[in-house]
């Protein structure tokens, strides 16, 4: 039986249509520029954000990368979250890639940076102490933070205090579509105040590999260059970009359901004593589970025995869990999550 896996969505299977347009994908070399089904994919990404042009790229790492690296210079500044994707889960890449430096600051429980903690941290280019700020980094939805969609018009707010101050604004949408679907807005619209955005195929559009960048022709033909900079030149990319385009004609629609699915099983879940869960964080696919300090086990007690019972769990540390759900998480099999995790806590966790 395939497991029950909600250690990420980054963990889907490429559909059944997937396959078979991977199968039957029209290919070319694409460093070339002729393959016509990754022409086709980053004409219906940019078409779908209201950009002007879109780059295909392997990894939501390697897309927040090359935006990072096309804007800044050696020993620019970025301002970011201290707990975004881009700064704490990239190995150090502009840093290490591009000496960019980072001021980290603080996230908000709903994901945003606060505009005041922003401008703060915008250095002054006068003084021949610091870096220049040159650009502020925002996640939607942020994957630390409960996966929680920020609104487009805090995004706007962001914009104008960018433009105020001379800075771009960079959007590592790794979820973007979830956020929209959360929101019931137009992808266009929360991605419409950025001068760069990415975005995972690979995550809740449960492509098999690729992200997606986007911003203007100018900038994304910068990107480029840095793309094949960090070894991202594709060859016969067609057969991976004919599942993303599956992925974002068909995903975006269904997403709703995985919303749905994770607040029926966090709302099942916070039923049990010791175990909680802020049920106004769930608005995505996201779940955050904190354990009391009381119960006579730990998290990693309890994912090792739903892992006998073939479910697969995220554990942070011995108090917290996150669970995600994905395509690939029925609402049967979130019944059969509520009944092992009920099982377990009606009889003793093996520790």
């Amino acid at each position: 039986m395939q497991a029950i896996d909600l250690r990420s969505d980054t963990v889907t299977h490429p559909t059944p249509e997937m396959r078979q347009a991977m199968a039957e994908a029209a290919v070319g070399d694409d460093v070339w520029g002729d393959d016509p089904s990754v022409q086709r994919l980053e004409r219906l990404a940019a078409e779908m954000l209201g950009k002007e042009a879109a780059l295909f790229v392997v990894s939501g790492t390697m897309g927040n990368t090359t935006c990072l690296l096309t804007h800044c210079g050696r020993g620019d500044e970025i301002i970011v979250g201290k707990v975004a994707h881009t700064f704490k889960y990239e190995v150090g890449a502009s840093a290490a890639l591009g000496s960019i430096h980072s001021y980290p600051i603080p996230v908000q429980p709903d994901g945003t940076l606060d505009l005041h903690d922003i401008e703060h941290a915008i250095r002054d280019s006068s003084d021949v102490h610091y870096p220049v700020t040159k650009l502020v980094a925002l996640e939607n939805t942020q994957g630390s933070i409960g996966g929680i969609p920020i609104s487009a018009e805090y995004t706007q707010a962001l914009r104008d205090l960018c433009d105020r101050h001379g800075l771009k604004l960079h959007l590592d949408g790794a979820r973007l579509f979830n956020a929209a679907a959360a929101l019931e807005v137009d992808v266009k619209t929360l991605v419409a105040p950025v001068d760069s955005v990415s975005f995972c195929l690979s995550k809740g559009l449960c492509a098999p590999i690729g992200s997606i960048i986007a911003g203007s022709a100018e900038f994304i033909g910068r990107a480029r260059r840095t793309r094949k900079m960090l070894g991202g030149g594709w060859r016969q990319a067609g057969i991976i970009a004919a599942a993303g385009i599956i992925a974002l004609e068909t995903m975006p629609k269904r997403l709703h359901e995985d919303h749905a699915n994770a607040k029926a099983l966090a709302s099942a879940l916070s039923q049990l004593e010791g175990l909680h869960i802020d049920m106004g964080q769930v608005q995505t696919n996201m779940i955050f589970i904190q354990l009391d300090q009381a119960l006579p086990f730990t998290a990693y007690d309890l994912e090792a025995q739903l892992a006998e019972q073939n479910i697969l769990m995220d554990v942070w540390d011995e108090r917290f869990i996150r669970l995600v759900t994905h395509y690939w998480i029925t609402p049967e099999r979130v019944q059969t999550v509520i009944d092992a995790v009920r099982a377990c806590f009606s009889q003793p966790v093996r520790s």
